[in-house]
């Protein structure tokens, strides 16, 4: 085992460092220049057709042949949004200082065009398993799109380990902290309950997941934006401080003058790209095996719901997030991670704001390790041919009752290889196969603005309603 994190150390820094995540945004900023930045430019017309679409049937509209967007998209966001949205979040501004919040924007707008393309590939290169139900990943357009089988292999193997480090252990033994923390539970009985509700939920597979995310992803969200309103109203004085410190020390204005300004810069963007990246998913193809399970069969339309999944993980929550420990001054106490969340909410809720950051990481850490089962799951199914699930199924419940009890400081090393050994391959599809998504992207567009000209009878007034500036011409 010590060697084995021995290699998980030296592969680290490799593997998830500025090599890789340098590859994710250059993925990200390849899509956006090239699709003239379709993110910004086409909000209102992804926006209508996500956020809108909530209040709608056709979102919530699931078959036999796949569960609904809605259903899709909340197990996307429940993998995505986990401990990374509060503890992440803070280690990001202890690490890299209220600037590190910018560059978490930045991967995060450059991310919604790599998930995006991700998504759309993922769709068009799916397949149907024996009973015609939907299955998709990275694996997939690896195989069939980039015709590279082998690539295809080391992404599957590499998300069944992930899933069981960084979507398993790593989410559990933060829930047995919590729950230890704000509750006094001991880690056995947290780690008992939660490996029982973690099969009883495995073994409905996907459908379950998504059925179980859709009820559960929402009201979590809700419910953190609420308590972080409370906070930024009580602090509302310092709000515009916060905000001006994230703009200025993005760029260590004030620490260039001592000659210190590239590394601390360097120290911000580091810890904010990695921080995004790590939140939000885009690059590493995980949460296409969450979106390619709808019964949706426009690969742009749920590309799109990617986009709008980035938005809400990091645009939003984390944003909410950093605003909270900026403007309640707790960044002076010199606390770190959970600690410096709990202090954040405990400053505006007393003792309830322990308790209250103790349940929301439970919550959104068992989110994460639902979808990661099926994540994992999905890889392995690739790998067998379907042969092992449930054996996959005990080990994952098994891993979360062990991990509560253990200490997990070498495991994440091992987390971040596992990631870096899927996001290698999958950058690799996403830059070869670019040229297919914005041929999708492109013939979706043209068929749109045909639609609002025959609505209207105007080209120019469809040109207005369908985008937010100018058509940008896309290569």
């Amino acid at each position: 085992m010590h060697v084995l994190f021995a290699i998980g150390q030296g592969l680290k820094g490799f593997l998830w460092g500025w090599p890789v995540l340098s590859a994710i945004l250059l993925a990200g900023a390849n899509l956006s220049i090239r699709s003239g930045f379709f993110q910004l430019t086409h909000a209102r017309l992804w926006l209508r057709k996500t956020a809108f679409a909530l209040f709608g049937q056709s979102a919530r509209k699931e078959g036999k042949q796949g569960v609904s967007a809605l259903q899709a998209v909340s197990t996307a966001l429940a993998g995505s949004i986990g401990t990374g949205n509060i503890v992440g979040v803070a280690t990001a501004l202890t690490l890299g200082g209220p600037g590190a919040i910018f560059w978490m924007w930045i991967s995060a707008l450059l991310g919604m065009m790599t998930i995006f393309s991700e998504t759309v590939l993922g769709m068009k290169y799916r397949v149907r398993d024996e009973s015609g139900f939907w299955r998709g990943g990275a694996m997939y357009y690896l195989e069939r799109g980039l015709h590279s089988p082998w690539l295809a292999k080391l992404f599957a193997a590499a998300c069944v380990l992930a899933s069981l480090g960084m979507g398993n252990m790593a989410q559990a033994n933060s829930i047995a902290q919590a729950f230890g923390e704000g509750f006094g539970l001991s880690p056995l009985l947290t780690g008992g309950v939660l490996s029982v509700l973690l099969f009883a939920v495995a073994c409905g597979g996907i459908r379950r997941t998504a059925r179980v995310a859709e009820k559960l992803v929402p009201g979590m969200a809700i419910g953190y934006l609420l308590a972080c309103s409370i906070v930024l109203f009580l602090f509302r004085n310092n709000l515009g401080h916060a905000i001006a410190e994230i703009f200025s020390q993005a760029f260590s204005l004030r620490a260039a003058a001592g000659g210190t300004g590239g590394v601390v810069m360097l120290r911000a963007m580091r810890a904010g790209v990695s921080r995004g990246i790590f939140t939000n998913e885009a690059g590493l193809g995980s949460s296409v095996m969450a979106h390619t399970s709808t019964c949706n069969h426009s690969p742009v339309e749920q590309g799109m719901w990617g986009i709008f999944q980035v938005f809400i993980d990091t645009w939003v929550m984390c944003t909410l997030t950093a605003l909270c420990i900026l403007s309640s001054g707790v960044m002076k106490t010199g606390k770190d991670g959970a600690a410096l969340s709990t202090e954040t909410f405990r400053s505006a809720f007393g003792n309830g704001g322990a308790i209250f950051v103790a349940v929301a990481v439970a919550l959104f850490a068992f989110a994460t390790m639902l979808a990661w089962c099926c994540y994992g799951e999905a890889g392995l199914r690739y790998l067998s041919g379907g042969r092992g699930i449930w054996g996959y199924r005990l080990l994952f419940a098994a891993a979360a009752f062990f991990a509560c009890r253990m200490d997990l400081g070498s495991v994440w090393d091992l987390c971040d290889t596992f990631n870096g050994m899927m996001a290698i391959p999958n950058l690799a599809a996403v830059f070869f196969l670019s040229g297919e998504v914005l041929s999708e992207l492109r013939q979706y567009l043209d068929a749109e603005k045909q639609v609002r000209i025959t609505r209207n009878g105007s080209a120019r007034e469809a040109e207005k309603k369908y985008s937010f500036f100018s058509t940008k011409v896309i290569k």
